[in-house]
């Protein structure tokens, strides 16, 4: 790629974080960056993954570093946890580092990863072995908007041999990783054994699967295009999907629009299989159910005729928390927030000597909860007040001794009623999720 391919590639960008593993690719990459730098002012930063898969990884950090400081370019290394138990380690990694990125990217600033036309044609391979459908099989688009940033990716057209050229030209060094040659992994397996055949029988069979990636991608788009507007009528402000409208659809025109919802929700593409799952065992199971179906670090749950897509947490269900009366606010676990006595919120009564102040997340029996007649069982309250089972699971309920007292932000009990006198108010901040 010549220097003003690249600059038009990054075009109305002026924040830029390149991903540098210190391998050929994001070396090319960072390096015409560099070059560029010295034309037109930009801000340019690095950031190195640090997978701790490999022996050699601390003297990798250490090339990255001195490259950078040589290249006068800020670099961030980032420590991260690869699981490979559940989807293998490539995927695990990807996964973990991707992760990274979206942690770490700065506001206004683009992703920069460094893939090229060989990368984009192992792509299209993989798709087609796991059964992709035109979504898959478009492979990686050299533009687009992942949540709040831009993720560019400016080498797609060029080909390994092409950015061998450029380093060899311009005297740069670079890490090989020794587990590129490991052909247990599926990609290395394509790249050393497969793709030089295919190469050697049909020189131009790279650019052939990106075109044909291209056009899967454009037949993707018109398709988002046209179920846009139904896509907008099927999702609340929630982001929850509506069923029964989907009922009379056509199975494929259903699916279609699944996959966009969870696209919305920026959720790994799930198997033509869990589609299914999703429609028959949680959009079509009994009025009276709580369906749930697990997907990586998501589910997909059902609640007054809509479907749910939601993160993952620990149960903290069995959970006691106490509540010292002389600390004015409460840390809770697993991301749910924490509670405060102050100046607005829940009025509650405060708590009589002898009375130990503590948070639970279940609750057994019958309650009377003010505004309402007669007691009822919490689980009638929940379903009247609209709480999905979800919430319920993580709503914190004030406890004095083993009387419940409220619901901060959502009720309070005849047990907790202030009577017009002093007392505490109870404020739940909730993390964002």
């Amino acid at each position: 790629m010549s220097l003003p391919d690249l600059q038009q590639h990054i075009a109305g960008q002026t924040h830029l974080l390149v991903a540098y593993s210190g391998g050929l690719d994001s070396t090319v990459l960072l390096h015409q960056l560099v070059c560029l730098r010295q034309q037109q002012p930009f801000s340019l930063r690095a950031i190195h993954i640090h997978h701790g898969l490999n022996p050699l990884a601390e003297s990798w950090v250490a090339h990255c570093q001195q490259q950078c400081a040589r290249w006068q370019v800020e670099l961030e290394v980032v420590n991260v946890q690869v699981d490979g138990r559940e989807k293998g380690i490539e995927a695990a990694a990807r996964e973990a580092r991707y992760r990274a990125f979206r942690q770490h990217i700065q506001p206004g600033e683009a992703l920069l990863t460094a893939q090229h036309l060989d990368d984009q044609c192992e792509t299209l391979l993989l798709a087609l072995k796991r059964g992709s459908g035109p979504a898959g099989l478009a492979a990686m688009p050299d533009k687009m908007h992942a949540g709040a940033y831009v993720h560019l990716r400016p080498l797609l057209r060029q080909t390994r041999a092409q950015l061998e050229l450029w380093a060899a030209e311009q005297q740069l060094s670079w890490i090989e990783d020794d587990s590129n040659q490991d052909t247990r992994y599926d990609r290395n397996f394509l790249r050393q054994q497969i793709l030089p055949q295919l190469a050697a029988r049909w020189p131009h069979f790279a650019q052939a699967t990106a075109r044909s990636a291209a056009l899967c991608g454009e037949q993707e788009q018109l398709l988002d295009e046209l179920l846009a507007e139904s896509l907008h009528a099927l999702i609340d402000k929630q982001g929850a999907l509506a069923i029964q409208t989907l009922e009379p659809m056509s199975a494929v025109r259903r699916a279609a629009l699944l996959r966009r919802w969870i696209a919305h929700h920026h959720g790994l593409m799930p198997s033509r299989d869990a589609l299914s799952r999703i429609w028959q065992e949680v959009a079509c199971s009994r009025e009276d159910a709580e369906p749930r179906l697990q997907l990586g670090n998501f589910e997909v749950r059902r609640f007054r005729d809509r479907l749910y897509w939601l993160a993952r947490h620990p149960s903290v269900r069995d959970q006691i928390i106490d509540w010292p009366v002389t600390a004015s606010f409460l840390t809770l676990p697993a991301k749910i927030g924490r509670l405060e006595r102050a100046d607005k919120g829940t009025p509650v009564r405060a708590p009589q000597a002898g009375e130990a102040v503590s948070v639970r997340f279940q609750a057994q029996g019958k309650f009377h909860i003010l505004g309402r007649a007669g007691s009822r069982p919490i689980k009638k309250i929940w379903q009247e007040l609209g709480i999905p089972p979800w919430q319920r699971e993580r709503t914190p309920l004030l406890f004095y001794g083993d009387r419940l007292i409220a619901a901060p932000g959502v009720f309070v009990t005849r047990e907790g009623d202030p009577k017009q006198q002093p007392g505490w108010h109870i404020c739940w901040q909730q993390e964002e999720q």
